[in-house]
């Protein structure tokens, strides 16, 4: 049996998110400071490389692996 991937999308509006702020709006971390620790002590993928950043810009087309999940960054209204 072959798993399928699924990668969610994650709407932006504006130019662009920080990777901080994208962990708040996700529930993955409650605040900026938690998402530096977080940051520091889990492995966070931007385009398949490996970013720990918390004012790291991400922009419509980018790709994120974080907690398991794989989600594509696209322009919102």
């Amino acid at each position: 049996m072959v798993k399928v991937k699924t990668i969610e999308t994650f709407a932006i509006n504006g130019e662009f998110i920080t990777l901080g702020q994208f962990l708040k709006d996700e529930c993955i971390v409650s605040s900026g400071g938690q998402a530096k620790w977080y940051l520091k002590d889990s492995p966070v993928l931007v385009n398949g490389d490996k970013e720990d950043r918390r004012g790291r810009k991400l922009y419509p087309g980018d790709r994120l692996t974080v907690a398991g999940k794989e989600y594509e960054l696209v322009q919102g209204l």
